[in-house]
Order: structure tokens, then C-alpha cells, then sequence
């Protein structure tokens, strides 16, 4: 995920503001992910859950960054799709659409573990936070596409 990002950063980043700011999100983010996963460099010894500290700012960074997205970067990325063309708004709409159900995904696992999760619960986080990385990805791809629809465009306009 780390090195898709560099690339999406390296990319796009510069471009706008908002992608800059929401890039920098998506980057805490997966390193925060990292971090709750115990993946290299927070890799430990012993497995143990993570503080819920931890894991509520991981949610907390996990909404506001799709709320960037849903609400500042999508729309903005619609809004130019309109003016390049039916086919790219009709590209960018259906990315769109895979995108948003990636969302609740999200928020389910927000419901779950945002707040003080029970100790029953707790027994799932391994394999719902796996399963969230895996659905996370995807989002970075479909996300990258879409800006790829509107930036191939002005390269070749």
C-alpha cells in the first residue's frame, strides 16, 4: 500500500491542495493500519490486541478520510469528468460507484471498534482488520484510477 501511494503522491501530489492533503491522510492512514497490524517496522514479539487508543484513531482517521473523499475530492473529480466528456464522466461515475462500496466496509468496522469494543468482540479484530486492508486496497486503486481519468485527460488536452 506504501509504495502505491509514493507512486500516487509522486504522480498527482502538487496538483491541487485538497489531493495533497487528502494523499498525506491516505499516508496516516496506512501507516496507522500498519501499526494496528503489528506489519514491519511495528512489528512485535509478543501479539497482543492494540490499545484502543490506537484503534480509535485509526478509525477516526479511517472517516475523515473517506469523508474527504466522498464530500471534497470525488465531486471536484465528477464535476471535471462533466466537462471532459460522456465517456470520461461515464469512467468516473462507475469508479465512483466501486469506490463508495468500499465505504461501508469502513463504517462498519468504525461501529465496531471505535469505542470501548467488548472483549467477545475484540476476538474478530484480526480478521476484520485483515479484511479491511484487503478492501482499503482496493479503494487506493479505484481512487488512483479516477484521478488517473481526469489527469490523462489534461495531459492529452
Amino acid at each position: 500500500m506504501l509504495t502505491k501511494l509514493n507512486q500516487a503522491k509522486k504522480e498527482w501530489g502538487g496538483t491541487l491542495t485538497v489531493l495533497d492533503n487528502w494523499l498525506a491522510a491516505r499516508q496516516k492512514l496506512v501507516i496507522l493500519y500498519c501499526e494496528l497490524a503489528g506489519l514491519p517496522p511495528y512489528h512485535q514479539e509478543k501479539r497482543s490486541l492494540p490499545k484502543q487508543e490506537l484503534i480509535t484513531d485509526f478509525c477516526q482517521q479511517l472517516l475523515d478520510y473517506a469523508s474527504t473523499g466522498h464530500f471534497e475530492v470525488y465531486e471536484q473529480i465528477i464535476e471535471q469528468s462533466k466537462l471532459d466528456g460522456k465517456e470520461n464522466l461515464k469512467i468516473a461515475q462507475e469508479l465512483y460507484s466501486r469506490i463508495t462500496t468500499t465505504t461501508d466496509t469502513a463504517l462498519n468496522f468504525n461501529d465496531t471498534y471505535a469505542e470501548n469494543a467488548s472483549d467477545q468482540t475484540l476476538l474478530s479484530f484480526d480478521q476484520d482488520l485483515s479484511e479491511l486492508g484487503q478492501v482499503m486496497e482496493s479503494r487506493f486503486e479505484r481512487e488512483d484510477q479516477l484521478l488517473e481519468v481526469v489527469h490523462l485527460h489534461h495531459t492529452l488536452a
